[in-house]
């Protein structure tokens, strides 16, 4: 491997596995650096007894260099709660942080940036949901994780676009009501609604990634790639994943991609979703369009190394939050996880089903 002349020998030889999975997207010229950062990294890990935390949108030479644990928002919640190392470095943004203080409120947790947020949970505050539940007496709350803690305080339960059409029947039915409040996703919430009898009061959050994608977009891919398949994240608008082949969390289209192995892959989510992926399954021609988070990129490596050798910048919640927050939480965790891989099927979707929005 020529980069490898650039690089220490057992550097090169530690990292290769790494090299090997991100080769196409990494530049030659790049790579020699990242695998120093990623060698450090490694290394710091070890020293501070910690482990990092990746989501599945980080870039390819996170997810696969330094990622102890990689997934989605539920996966890496309960691996938070799992873990037994004294840091936590939160590779994602900042409510992902938060959480995994509140499952683990005696551990060190680190964000490489403060300004990792993130559009959808800023689109609602616990003031907020203090006043829907003044509206809506009675009326379980779900959560999104992709909130604020302040917001999972004022939460009965959370959930991830993997299990909330779960949560959403477990809230109804343990509270007996035969409609529950869905914050803060407007897609995700029209999309669950066509899953489920259980009525749902939603709210006017959106995620900047997905809320830009259409149904246009798909056509244009289907006329372009005709044999590709496609696959959209819930929360996409409705009529994205009616035109969708197959619609889940990245949970779901990653174990879907890696068990089906299509020849070409269109993923309507982040941009790095199908570079991460591509690692694992080198088979699978994956093809455009995507859109990039702004929040997620400001992770980088360097910024990881020096969270870890710096141990800045801690993330705290307040004491008061805590508790409530982490019973929202763990409601989630412990539902029995589903028996067949989530996803939302828009074909058999029940039609003109009704969502009130606050």
């Amino acid at each position: 491997m020529v980069v490898s002349l650039q690089l220490d020998r057992k550097i090169a030889e530690e990292t290769a596995p790494v090299w090997a999975k991100v080769k196409d997207f990494v530049t030659p010229m790049e790579w020699p650096d990242q695998a120093r950062l990623i060698s450090e990294i490694n290394a710091l890990k070890k020293e501070r007894d910690a482990v990092i935390l990746a989501h599945n949108y980080m870039t390819p030479e996170i997810f696969h260099g330094v990622g102890d644990y990689v997934g989605d928002s539920l996966g890496l919640a309960k691996e938070a709660a799992r873990s037994s190392a004294k840091v936590i470095v939160q590779a994602g943004v900042h409510f992902m942080a938060e959480t995994s203080k509140i499952l683990s409120p005696d551990k060190t947790v680190l964000i490489p940036d403060l300004k990792a947020g993130c559009s959808l949970a800023e689109a609602i505050t616990g003031a907020d949901v203090r006043l829907i539940k003044q509206r809506y007496p009675g009326i379980p709350v779900v959560t999104y994780v992709n909130t604020t803690a302040d917001v999972k305080a004022e939460t009965d339960i959370c959930c991830t676009s993997a299990n909330a059409v779960q949560v959403v029947e477990w809230a109804a039915k343990e509270w007996g009501v035969d409609k529950v409040i869905l914050i803060p996703d407007e897609f995700l919430a029209r999309n669950v609604a066509a899953q489920t009898t259980v009525g749902i009061i939603a709210w006017k959050g959106r995620c900047i990634v997905h809320e830009r994608f259409r149904a246009a977009d798909i056509e244009e891919m289907r006329q372009a790639y005709p044999g590709a398949e496609i696959l959209a994240h819930p929360e996409c608008p409705e009529d994205v994943l009616a035109a969708a082949d197959f619609a889940g969390s990245t949970a779901a289209m990653t174990d879907y991609i890696t068990a089906k192995k299509p020849r070409q892959v269109v993923l309507i989510t982040e941009c790095s979703m199908a570079a991460n992926i591509k690692g694992d399954v080198p088979e699978v021609d994956f093809i455009g369009p995507c859109n990039l988070c702004p929040y997620m990129k400001r992770i980088t490596l360097t910024n990881i190394r020096d969270c870890l050798r710096d141990m800045r910048f801690e993330v705290t919640v307040p004491e008061e939050m805590i508790a409530p927050a982490a019973l929202a939480v763990q409601r989630m965790i412990d539902l029995p996880p589903p028996l067949v891989p989530a996803r939302y099927d828009m074909i058999k979707a029940r039609h003109h089903v009704s969502v009130e929005l606050i």
